[in-house]
């Protein structure tokens, strides 16, 4: 390759402006956050949550700030909502630039995986993985037939999901099979413009993190407190993420500083998974 071709070529910027976002599990931790960011970056900001006051909440702060941004209330883990989802948005703003398929929760208890039953797995993979199935289909319809085909999805997973954790078989293997849906659907859409990559997200100051180390703990504050500081023993950055932090990474996948990344597993977790990786 001509090595003058490309030199003196402007850098591309992160830079959503005028791009149409959806962001799930947008009403609290990684999901706010994110939001939060890419209408700093100027994208038009779809906020899908299950709870309405608290989605409502963040999408007036952004509206507050000068931002663009729209809630709509979804569950989804069922099909006709995120339908519903993708339609609102289009009626909205005419298309579907970018999405950020985050929404997930702690749905069972912990257990050893012999212990869980039918009904554990069942909505495990319903909550964590279908869900993500479900947008990803849908946008990767609306992104390949809309005019001026093309997009960017990036679906949160978790370090959980790169091996196991006691008492969450479950949750890991959904979000192990968010990492091989991404990579698939990366390898299938390219020739239609469309980027599919997956954040890996460490251990992020959230709620779904407060109440993971609540349950573990199980209301004993000392045990708690030796949870807390085990886990930042084991992260060489010694803290804890901050939810922007995740959030900054799922914007450069998703702009055009990123466009030649698909099929990629970004690990954000502060060095956690270095040993192993």
């Amino acid at each position: 390759m001509n090595r003058e071709s490309y030199i003196g070529r402007e850098t591309m910027a992160m830079s959503l402006e005028g791009k149409v976002a959806i962001i799930t599990g947008a009403s609290s931790g990684i999901g706010r956050a994110t939001a939060v960011v890419f209408a700093r970056e100027r994208a038009k900001v779809v906020l899908a949550a299950r709870r309405i006051s608290e989605g409502e909440k963040v999408a007036k702060e952004i509206q507050a700030a000068g931002g663009t941004a729209l809630f709509v209330l979804a569950d989804v883990s069922r099909a006709e909502e995120v339908k519903a989802l993708i339609a609102q948005t289009v009626s909205k703003y005419g298309r579907l630039d970018c999405a950020v398929n985050n929404a997930a929760a702690i749905w069972n208890e912990q257990k050893r995986t012999g212990d869980f039953s039918e009904q554990d797995f069942d909505r495990e993979v319903n909550g964590n993985l279908k869900s993500v199935w479900l947008c990803l289909r849908s946008e990767l319809e609306q992104m390949r037939t809309q005019d001026s085909p093309g997009g960017t999805i990036v679906n949160v997973s978790s370090v959980n999901g790169l091996g196991g954790a006691p008492g969450a078989a479950f949750y890991s293997m959904a979000k192990a099979g968010i990492l091989a849906l991404t990579k698939a659907a990366a390898m299938e859409y390219t020739a239609e413009g469309i980027r599919v990559n997956a954040l890996v997200a460490g251990t992020f100051d959230t709620p779904m993190l407060s109440t993971a180390l609540e349950r573990a703990a199980g209301g004993d504050a000392e045990r708690l407190k030796t949870i807390e500081e085990r886990f930042l023993s084991m992260v060489p950055l010694r803290r804890i993420g901050r939810p922007e932090e995740a959030a900054e990474a799922a914007a450069w996948l998703c702009s055009d500083a990123s466009s030649y990344v698909t099929g990629h597993s970004m690990i954000v977790d502060g060095g956690l998974t270095a040993w192993a990786r």
